[in-house]
């Protein structure tokens, strides 16, 4: 229970200070872009090694294959509700991905910290820091632009970091025997909803700031998350 309290204060510190960064902090946007599409490459691995091929041991692949297909469609579906009720931008988008793919992904998180050791919590801490820092720093800063209060904004990212700790936490406690083939399942879900979110929220933002070296930062943080997956086995 303690390590998986260590990995829920990482999910929840990062997002926080992501989201202050992103408020208070004064980073060139081409270096924020940079990072953002580092952090979108880390999710590349974290979303193959992590979601879908663990998913792949326990059900067919053609339902793990279904299930990442609904959880994109799920993300797009609530996206586009989200531009309806709250106007486009591209803050809330990545609030949004970030608790739609969050949630899944931490039950099935709190599951797999059971009986696992330092080092693989150590990697799986780092590839979550890598990943939510970024963008929490660039949706918070999205949204303070969009004429929305600060403190209204950390609000909001101090709700969805809390959500997703209790998700975490749910996990660990309560599903802890539950079929593999459900957790399976509910990883490939969220799977889909990280692709999704990728493919429409985190890289045309990293693009749109720093064009010229999206890829390299890509490439870099698949890079960094494949070593970090590396130092967990």
């Amino acid at each position: 229970m303690l390590l998986t309290l260590a990995v829920v204060l990482v999910v929840s510190g990062a997002l926080m200070a992501g989201a202050a960064w992103g408020l208070y902090g004064r980073l060139p946007e081409r270096l924020e872009g940079f990072l953002v599409a580092m952090a979108g490459g880390a999710l590349i691995v974290s979303v193959m090694s992590e979601l879908i091929e663990p998913a792949t041991e326990h059900a067919p692949v053609w339902m793990v294959m279904s299930a990442v297909f609904v959880g994109a469609l799920a993300f797009v579906g609530l996206d586009k509700l989200n531009d309806k009720l709250f106007g486009e931008s591209g803050g809330t988008g990545l609030l949004l991905a970030i608790t739609i793919d969050g949630i899944p992904e931490n039950l099935a998180l709190g599951v797999a910290l059971i009986g696992a050791g330092p080092m693989q919590v150590a990697a799986l801490a780092g590839s979550i820091l890598l990943s939510n820092l970024p963008e929490a720093a660039g949706g918070a800063k999205e949204m303070a632009a969009q004429d929305r209060s600060k403190g209204r904004v950390m609000l909001l990212w101090a709700a969805t970091a809390g959500l997703l700790s209790l998700a975490a936490i749910a996990g660990n406690l309560l599903l802890a025997g539950t079929d593999p083939k459900l957790l399976g399942l509910i990883r490939a879900f969220a799977a889909g909803a990280v692709v999704s979110s990728l493919a429409t929220e985190v890289f045309p933002q990293a693009y749109k700031q720093d064009h010229k070296m999206t890829g390299v930062a890509v490439a870099l943080g698949l890079v960094l998350a494949f070593l970090l997956g590396q130092l967990g086995g």
